[in-house]
Parts: C-alpha cells; structure tokens; sequence
C-alpha cells in the first residue's frame, strides 16, 4: 500500500487574525505551493526527516538562527504529534483499524515562515495520509481541531484553527468560529464557497523575511486575555470585515473586496504595529494601485488586481523590494 497526499499553501483573504478569538474568517488555498506526504507498509513505524529538518549548517550563525525559527525537531516532531492525536482518537471512540506498521516521509516547497502555513500543511497531509492508511474516516470537521491539538497542545505552538480548516477542507472557506459551538463541541461553521467567485488574485513574500509567526500570536494572546478594550473591539471587527467580504462574494459584489482587505490591514496596523519592513510590502503593492494585507502573520501579502498590465507593474515593484509575486492557483476540488 503506497499512499500519498498533499496540503497546499493558504493565504487569509479576510478576517486574520480573528479565527482564534472566536471571530470569522475567509480563507482559501493555492496549489503554487504544497506539503507531499508519501506512506507505505513497513515492518516498524518510522518517521523519516524531511527537509525542515536539517542537520546540516555553513556556520555557527546558520545553526542559531535555524534553531530560533525551528526549534530542535523540525518537522518530525509535527508528524509525531499528529499521529499520537489520531490513533488516541482511535482508541477513545471505539474505531477499530488495521494492525500494520508504516514509513513516512515529507517533502515541502511552502516558503518558510512567511506566513503561509507550511507547518500546518505538514499535520494536515499527515492527518489525511493516516486516514488512508489505516482505512479510518474521521469526520472533516474535526479534523482540523485534532491538527490544532497536536501543534497548541502537544508542541506548544501559539495557532488558530483557520489554517488547518483550508488545508483539510481546500478551495474557498468562509468560518465561523463562534464561542459557543467551538467551546461546546471544538470546531466552528465551515462554509465552502466556490472560487468562482473570487476576483483577480495575487500573492507576493519575502522569501528572506522569515520569522516565527508564534511570536505574533503570543503576544496577541496576551493582550487579547487582558481584555485590552482596542484589542477585544478590533477583534469584533475583523469578524465584521470577514462577514462583508463573504456577503459581498455571494452576493455578485466582488467589487467590495478591494477595499475591505485593505481596511483589514489598516485595522491590524492600528492595534499591532507591524514592522515597516512588512508595511512596505503592503505599501507598494497599493502604489500600484492594488489592494494588499497580510496573507498571514507576516512576510507575505495577498490582495486584487484589475488587469494584466496592472500585474505586470506589481511584480516589478515587488520585485525591487525583494519579493517574489505570483497568481495563486485555485481549485474547487477536494485533494
């Protein structure tokens, strides 16, 4: 039995960073980008290093910073977290499965710590290649609350659910994580919208501009738990601007969107003062006339053009300030 599966890159079009504070989002995956997971029978259950996690370095300098942004595991100890999770699930629910042994192993083209969720895209091929193996169908809306528990709970890592809910449900999703549902049954409202009805898309990063998104969030978190009045009300809001963008899209106003991610990063700015190397990122592309945001926590951005030519203008600007700018490709399909 050979299996194989992919998670690919997310970009939060609308809403981030509100899916962890009970607030709504609009998200979608692109396939420039992906996590490939291969597994197959074997006589002991092995976890082979992929290429997060490195072993070998240049120089004393290259090891610190490794270790600053990976820390010592890399990308095993995410692939062991999930495993322990779903076989625990398993075993509390009563779910039989097969008894046989696999090797894993990994492979990621997602750039690193932009934030476009590489780490989650390795749980997520991981979560979807054990379902496989093992014959065992969980259900989809959980899964990405059991991707959350390995990384929050098992490893440490400050996430929300957003991203392990595009990597498992792919395509265009609209969610709702509404305080009630999430603290009574652990998952949100998911709503998958056909990308249809997206505009013209572009993403663009700094492929040298890493840095551990957790630390953002971290930080949030704290400020979030202290009930900071700015902090609660601007969460409220994101909610709101994520909520306007889905309404806008199936409603046939897709010319509303332009100016709601915009006033998603103008919103961020204000209760969390991004860095200017990441403010220039978003400044450009809007000198271009183009709407841009954070794709994540930084590092990367996302946002609408009108045309071809237009385009062409926003990758040479980007350009000229180091980035690397891309049409994101889109699929309806479930992988």
């Amino acid at each position: 039995m050979l299996i194989h599966t992919q998670s690919f890159a997310r970009a939060g079009l609308v809403g981030n960073p509100s899916d962890g504070y009970y607030g709504k989002t609009l998200s979608f995956s692109f396939r420039n980008f992906s996590a490939c997971l291969t597994m197959y029978e074997s006589p002991e259950l092995v976890l082979e290093p992929g290429d997060v996690d490195d072993d070998r370095f240049r120089s004393p300098e290259e090891l610190l910073r490794d270790i600053q942004l990976f820390g010592y595991y890399g990308g095993i100890r995410l692939l062991k977290a999930v495993a322990k999770l779903f076989f625990l699930y398993c075993y509390e629910h009563g779910i039989s499965f097969p008894s046989r042994n696999f090797t894993v192993r990994y492979v990621s083209d997602i750039p690193r710590l932009v934030g476009l969720s590489g780490s989650s895209a390795i749980c997520t091929a991981m979560l979807k290649a054990l379902q496989l193996f093992y014959e065992v169908e969980l259900p989809l809306e959980i899964t990405p609350t059991i991707c959350l528990q390995a990384e929050r709970d098992e490893l440490g890592i400050q996430c929300g659910l957003q991203d392990r809910v595009i990597q498992m449900y792919d395509g265009l999703v609209f969610m709702d994580f509404r305080q009630d549902l999430v603290e009574s049954r652990g998952y949100g409202e998911y709503e998958r919208l056909p990308i249809s009805l997206l505009p013209k898309l572009y993403i663009s990063f700094d492929p040298m501009r890493a840095e551990v998104s957790g630390l953002y969030h971290r930080k949030l978190r704290v400020l979030f738990e202290e009930k900071k009045p700015d902090i609660v009300a601007a969460m409220s809001e994101f909610a709101d601007l994520a909520q306007q963008a889905r309404d806008a899209l199936v409603g046939g106003h897709v010319e509303k969107l332009p100016e709601l991610i915009n006033a998603n990063f103008d919103l961020r700015d204000r209760i969390f003062h991004v860095s200017e190397a990441n403010r220039n990122m978003v400044l450009t592309a809007r000198r271009m006339g183009c709407s841009a945001k954070f794709a994540g926590s930084g590092g990367a951005i996302v946002g609408t053009y009108e045309n071809e030519e237009q385009y062409q203008r926003l990758t040479e600007a980007m350009s000229s300030i180091g980035c690397k700018t891309l049409k994101p490709l889109l699929s309806d399909d479930m992988n």
